[in-house]
């Protein structure tokens, strides 16, 4: 088994080969990400190939974020062409006199009305004839269209006139996307928005599924999906959508596993890489959301509640027009990567760490890459100048305004929702994240890290261990409250579930199933989500007064959607215990930056550090996929599992 999570400046790769872990880390390849994947995996294999492989991919993503997507052809109702250019009115920059909206995914010479209609109750006012099909499908074809995008009005309720369009359009052969196989729920703008973004996505993503079967012929490939689950490369084919957040979610659910095992109930994730930082708040629960803004546009798909910033090893250091230093969003990518890669020249985060002394030029992945220092210090000689300083005080600065970054998303996931930053541990991963979380928890008054064994890794790690899964919802929008009924109800979509868990290589026994509602007071505009079991109702009443301060017993209650998410349990993954030494002796000693001056600090190899060893800060651990820095104003603990503990004095 294989988990593989491709990043934008490094791909991952964990395995399990008889019982043994064996982990390898290498550049991406962002023109081609399948071709770093098979690498590795022959790196890792030796040459042989696995019996399954679970990816977590970013090709999705970046055709939607660098708008390198398809040329997409959209029908809907006549008269609703310009659905998808007028959205919402909502403003998420409140105060800005010119708020900037991203451009429209289908271009308005490629949006096409038809004249079915659809009620909201589902009866058809007008039904599709013969010719109407046949124009539809004319059209189509003339347009010049690598994908298609049908959403017509009210399709949830009845299907009837999108299956016909469906159908009309089949033998084109191109990517199709269908509102109500996407996203069976009312709510047209936001319906019609994630079906366009799944035609915008599917022919990259199709190709690159392909290419990937065809290296590994033979190999159960499955994809992460944006909800900590996997599903098969067919669903991945025709719903691409669904894996939009899938490396992070990879994170998350790898970091929920490690928590488990160690009693931790209470953590925020910090994920930062090359390119980005995740933040994710777990509170007993991994915490999904049905509603997402990837690049600005909505998506109604559920995902793992993340929040991600432009700030990673690879952002860019930059002086604005107004003298200020400025760190990100833009980053260096794997090619030409930061100045100390040794192809770049603007300098970047990385840069910043390795002239600070954090990173080990010698040690970087294990030794096996080659950094070049003096390419990081020239780098950052020209944002000294700009600041009128030398290049260990634009290093020190360039790791603050990083900080100061990812310590705002954090505040968004935790203060701003209610919550105390200090009430939590922080988990910290990715290749760059331990070597900047304890700095971040100071600022945040957290006392407890957790640095987990191969830190760089456990995305792909994640990946490894998922559990085939589906989420599928449907809206019903009733004030009926029989418990059965309701289960009733979602019988349907427990069935699709299951049939195709089933095809994808899961047992019947262990399928489970969860049903939830969105719930709320007929007449509200937002819903709760509330777990559907004895007593759901009053369990509604309380999660509003919790949510808004108040609730109405007796004011009518409606579920307006039903949700599913259906597991299939993946394999169980004990991470190796260690076995008890003394602490680590010293591999080295280098100067780095502590506070503003250089000092000299020991170094040490993660793998010399034994069970229960307890060292102070400051120090330096390194490893093949990350480096780890510790403060003075820390201590580390190693547990049995080789996951250091850095505790606050």
């Amino acid at each position: 088994m294989v988990g593989v999570d491709t990043g934008g400046t490094f791909t991952d790769l964990v395995a399990i080969v008889g019982g043994e872990i064996k982990v390898h880390k290498l550049l991406s390849t962002p023109d081609d990400p399948a071709a770093a994947v098979i690498t590795g995996i022959k790196a890792l294999l030796q040459d042989a190939l696995p019996d399954f492989v679970t990816y977590s991919s970013t090709v999705a993503t970046n055709a939607l974020l660098e708008k390198k997507g398809a040329k997409v052809g959209l029908f809907v109702d006549a008269g609703f062409e310009d659905l998808i250019e007028i959205g919402r009115q909502n403003r998420s920059q409140l105060y800005a006199l010119a708020p900037s909206r991203p451009e429209p995914l289908v271009a308005r010479e490629m949006r096409f009305g038809v004249n079915g209609r659809t009620y909201f109750d589902g009866t058809l006012a007008s039904s599709l004839d013969e010719a109407a099909l046949d124009q539809v499908h004319e059209i189509a074809q003339q347009s010049g269209a690598e994908a298609i995008a049908v959403c017509l009005l009210h399709s949830y309720a009845n299907p009837e006139s999108e299956q016909a369009i469906a159908r009309a359009l089949e033998p084109l052969g191109i990517p199709l996307s269908v509102s109500h196989r996407i996203l069976p729920e009312y709510r047209e703008y936001e319906r019609l928005s994630t079906t366009v973004i799944n035609a915008y996505v599917a022919p990259k993503m199709t190709a690159h599924l392909g290419n990937l079967e065809r290296q590994l012929a033979g190999v159960h490939l499955r994809v992460m999906q944006s909800n900590g689950s996997a599903i098969g490369t067919g669903l991945a084919r025709d719903e691409p959508v669904r894996t939009l957040l899938s490396g992070p979610a990879a994170g998350v659910a790898g970091a929920a596993e490690l928590a488990s095992s160690m009693g931790i109930d209470r953590f925020i994730t910090f994920d930062m890489g090359g390119t980005s930082t995740d933040v994710s708040l777990f509170d007993g629960r991994t915490r999904i959301r049905t509603l997402s803004y990837p690049g600005g546009y909505p998506v109604r798909t559920p995902v793992i509640d993340i929040h991600t910033v432009g700030a990673g090893g690879g952002s860019i250091a930059s002086i604005d027009a107004g003298g200020s230093l400025q760190v990100g969003p833009e980053s260096a990518g794997a090619d030409p990567g930061p100045a100390c890669y040794g192809r770049g020249e603007r300098p970047a985060v990385t840069d910043a760490d390795l002239v600070a002394g954090r990173l080990l030029a010698d040690n970087f992945l294990g030794g096996q890459m080659r950094l070049y220092p003096d390419r990081a210090a020239t780098s950052l000689q020209t944002v000294a100048d700009r600041m009128n300083t030398d290049v260990a005080s634009a290093a020190r600065g360039v790791i603050r305004v990083v900080n100061a970054n990812m310590e705002r998303a954090i505040r968004v996931i935790t203060v701003e929702r209610g919550f105390d930053p200090r009430d939590f541990a922080l988990l910290a991963f990715g290749g760059a994240g331990p070597m900047h979380a304890a700095e971040l928890a100071l600022e945040l008054r957290m006392r407890h890290i957790v640095l987990p064994r191969n830190p760089g890794l456990l995305c792909a790690w994640g990946a490894l261990g998922a559990p085939l899964g589906r989420e599928y919802s449907l809206t019903i929008r009733s004030t009926d409250q029989d418990l059965r009924q309701l289960q009733s109800r979602a019988r349907p979509m427990i069935a699709r579930a299951r049939e195709e868990l089933l095809n994808d290589g899961a047992s019947a026994s262990g399928i489970y199933n969860e049903l939830w509602a969105d719930m709320r007071y007929r007449g509200q505009s937002y819903e709760l989500e509330i777990k559907l079991g004895p007593g759901f109702v009053e369990d509604f009443h309380q999660a509003h007064r919790r949510m808004f301060g108040h609730s109405a017993a007796h004011a009518a209650v409606e579920v307006v959607n039903l949700r599913l998410r259906a597991r299939a349990a993946g394999m169980e993954i004990s991470p190796p215990r260690l076995g008890r030494r003394a602490n680590a002796g010293v591999l080295g000693r280098t100067r780095a930056l502590i506070g503003n001056s250089y000092r000299s600090v020991p170094v040490y190899a993660r793998d010399d550090i034994g069970a229960n060893a307890h060292l102070k800060g400051p120090l330096i651990v390194v490893e093949l996929s990350s480096t780890a820095y510790v403060p003075p104003e820390f201590t580390l603990r190693c547990d049995e599992y080789g996951n250091l503990h850095l505790e606050s004095r």
